[in-house]
């Protein structure tokens, strides 16, 4: 065959090829058939969507207006309380200004007057976070929301989404827009056990509905998007910038939406709710309870909402004969000695509470004040307050933990020589700091860490913070129990207990110290069951937080505070170790304080009608209150109470680091004036070697006689210091632990 020939044959071959068209896989994914299989998917989910729009109906509401109660109870059984009355009055649109309808619409749904009931892109979205295991994901119209609060349930299930979509449009169809508008704000969750807007109204602002400002509207529209997180009297400062920010983008939608004029609309100022006022039944200690339960079980994941629908049997850790011991010492050694309705000073007196076990993390007792229908604000639980002086325990924890050295190079233990001089300047520190000891006296140059401990001087554990950095101070404290803040700055005057923290967390550290380093975390739930779920609860005992070396070397030192130091009121027939502590303005005092088998944080708090923060001085005792004196008293008459005799008999098992040596009795060089400072330090140490010209006495009965007596005449409510030539600023050299 010629090379012509050979040509013509290829040229015949390539012609039949391409009459055979694409060969192997090719043959299956031409651009017909793919259109033809998509467009083919699409009809039959089409089909299928038609289905069940045919076979799915409207159905009768759901049984949220047959809401079961909930039940509370203690660690034996034995019943505290029953919550769960619904807390909702419906009231007509024609009730509710114009304006603030349309806060809910402008919040929740733009386009509500003109969609068909449902946004498909958003529940697509919904579907698609719901398969992912997302959980709850936005997207849905107000409709799709009137629908599942009135017709469904708040489960997270693909099913549901698909309800949803199908009768939030039958709905549409049959209702008019002004009707299911009026069902969504009536039958959505407010948070405050409120129900509906009327309910909200008189829960946030003590009106009704129809006296409701646009203001106020938008505030309890943006609530419904997180009403548990947005209550702005009790929320955290992310969440009332959370909050302030959504009622600003309700309002801004408005304006856009020409429902709101811009003129008006610059006139605005947020409208700060009212203060809560408990459900009936919340009585006493009972409502501090419950909420402490009902906040644990949000962290686990169980919504408010939940808790609210009812039908939850809800035992806590609580040992009713334990938190009758505690409400029973703090009215001996607090209440019973004030005249909360005709003295003013008195009347500004808070306590606060918490008791755990250190081997279980199970809390045992808790006091969150004069009660939840008196005080609603949690004094067991608020972290506004400073824990002063409690926290230095932290600070030597930290120095041993990470195996810290002083200036010189020496290895921080409990007979580490420290000079104890008042107002001594930190060295090593990019801070200046250079705080005032008690009374501002002078220890000498030399005095030991354990010394230091015993009497709280403040110039040693300022230079031991720097000695450790404050950044691996506070990772200790965290690492121990406490909450992270922007109240907790990495500076030397940390050293003094600036940030916030409430009696829970300071249990939680001391737990963690008494359990030998390994973390405790407190719990007062013990099960929590719903005939639907039952809640997982996580084990409070963790990981080792600090070696056990460090702790129990920490425990070491402690017991020297209740045994010689400023903590003997806290002594009694059992061993015991612990801190005082007193802070800026004298506005708290403290004691935390542990046996090998109970851990108990209690502190006095000052507090005006208002709520501001205010000095104790002159309150529970003439001069200035401290950690040492009414705190420690109710720990002990408590603990005395609480313990058994098995557990009274207990003796701390320690590996400590090294066995404190007593040094000589550290007589202050400066003698402090008759009058002393306005604003005290620390607490007075009531042993005789702290004040040479006082009568010994082996256990103080009373506050000791060397408290202050000059009173503030007008003690400046608590501000979050932020210039630095502020007097009250933690980092100025006058600041007092």
């Amino acid at each position: 065959m010629g090379r012509a020939e050979a040509r013509r044959a290829r040229q015949r071959g390539a012609r039949r090829a391409k009459k055979a068209g694409p060969t192997g896989i090719r043959r299956f994914f031409t651009w017909r058939k793919l259109l033809g299989t998509f467009l083919g998917l699409c009809l039959l989910a089409m089909g299928a969507f038609f289905v069940i729009y045919l076979l799915v109906p409207v159905p009768s509401a759901n049984a949220q207006a047959e809401m079961q109660s909930n039940v509370y109870k203690y660690s034996d059984g034995k019943i505290l309380t029953r919550t769960g009355k619904v807390n909702r009055e419906i009231v007509g649109l024609e009730k509710i200004p114009k304006d603030v309808q349309y806060t809910f619409v402008a919040a929740e749904n733009k386009s509500f007057f003109k969609d068909s009931g449902v946004d498909f892109k958003g529940t697509a979205r919904g579907l698609m976070n719901t398969l992912a295991g997302k959980g709850k994901q936005g997207g849905s119209t107000i409709t799709q929301q009137y629908v599942k609060n009135y017709y469904l349930n708040q489960d997270r299930t693909v099913t549901r989404k698909l309800k949803e979509l199908v009768i939030s449009l039958k709905v549409d169809q049959k209702k008019e827009k002004s009707e299911i508008l009026a069902g969504y704000i009536n039958t959505s969750y407010y948070g405050r056990g409120a129900y509906g807007i009327q309910a909200a109204a008189q829960a946030y602002y003590r009106k009704d509905a129809k006296d409701l400002k646009v203001g106020e509207g938008a505030y309890l529209a943006a609530l419904l998007q997180a009403p548990s997180q947005y209550d702005y009297t009790v929320a955290s400062e992310t969440g009332r910038k959370l909050v302030t920010d959504r009622w600003n983008y309700v309002l801004n939608n408005m304006v856009e939406e020409n429902w709101l004029d811009p003129s008006v609309r610059s006139g605005l100022k947020f409208p700060v709710p009212k203060t809560p006022k408990p459900a009936p039944g919340m009585e006493g200690q009972v409502g501090y309870l419950v909420d402490a339960a009902n906040a644990e079980l949000e962290r686990q994941g169980i919504s408010e909402e939940e808790i609210k629908l009812g039908g939850w049997t809800i035992t806590l850790n609580i040992d009713s004969k334990r938190q009758a011991a505690l409400e029973k010492a703090v009215d001996k050694q607090l209440e019973d000695k004030l005249d909360r309705k005709k003295d003013k000073a008195d009347a500004t007196v808070q306590a606060g509470a918490t008791s755990v076990d250190p081997e279980t993390g199970k809390v045992l007792a808790l006091y969150g004040g004069i009660g939840a229908t008196e005080h609603w604000v949690s004094n067991a639980t608020r972290r506004d307050y400073q824990p002063a002086s409690t926290f230095k325990p932290v600070v030597l924890a930290s120095a041993l933990e990470n195996g810290a050295v002083t200036q010189d190079d020496e290895k921080i233990g409990l007979n580490t020589k420290y000079d104890g001089t008042s107002k001594r300047p930190v060295e090593g520190s990019d801070t200046p700091f250079a705080p005032e000891n008690e009374d501002d006296k002078d220890y000498g140059r030399r005095v030991s860490v354990q010394t230091a401990t015993n009497k709280s001087i403040n110039s040693v554990y300022a230079q031991m913070i720097v000695d450790v950095g404050p950044d691996n101070a506070k990772q200790t404290a965290l690492d121990l129990g406490m909450k992270d803040g922007k109240d907790f700055p990495e500076r030397p005057a940390m050293s003094l207990g600036t940030m916030g923290a409430s009696t829970w967390d300071m249990a939680a550290v001391y737990a963690t110290l008494d359990n030998h380093g390994k973390k405790v975390t407190p719990t007062i739930v013990k099960s929590a069951e719903h005939a639907k779920r039952k809640a997982e609860l996580p084990d409070a005992i963790g990981d080792q937080a600090i070696s056990r070396e460090a702790a129990d070397t920490v425990t070491s030192a402690l017991t020297g505070v209740v045994k010689r130091g400023s903590g003997t009121n806290a002594s009694g027939d059992y061993e015991a170790a612990g801190k005082t502590g007193t802070s800026e303005n004298n506005q708290s005092a403290w004691f935390v304080g542990y046996t090998p088998k109970l851990v108990t944080a209690v502190a006095l708090f000052g507090e005006t009608t208002k709520g501001a923060h205010s000095s104790l001085t002159d309150t529970v005792n003439e001069g200035r209150a401290n950690g040492g004196g009414v705190p420690a008293k109710i720990w002990k008459q408590y603990t005395s109470g609480a313990l058994d005799s098995e557990a009274s008999s207990a003796e701390f098992d320690l590996d400590v680091a090294e066995v404190a040596t007593p040094d000589p009795d550290p007589t202050p060089t400066e003698t402090p004036s008759e009058t002393p400072t306005e604003t005290p330090t620390e607490d007075p140490d009531p042993t005789p070697t702290d004040s040479p010209t006082e009568t010994p006495t082996e256990t103080p009965t009373e506050d000791p006689t060397q408290t202050p007596t000059k009173t503030p005449t007008d003690p400046p409510s608590f501000t979050p210091p932020t210039d630095p030539a502020d007097p009250d600023d933690p980092e100025d050299p006058v600041v007092r632990p």
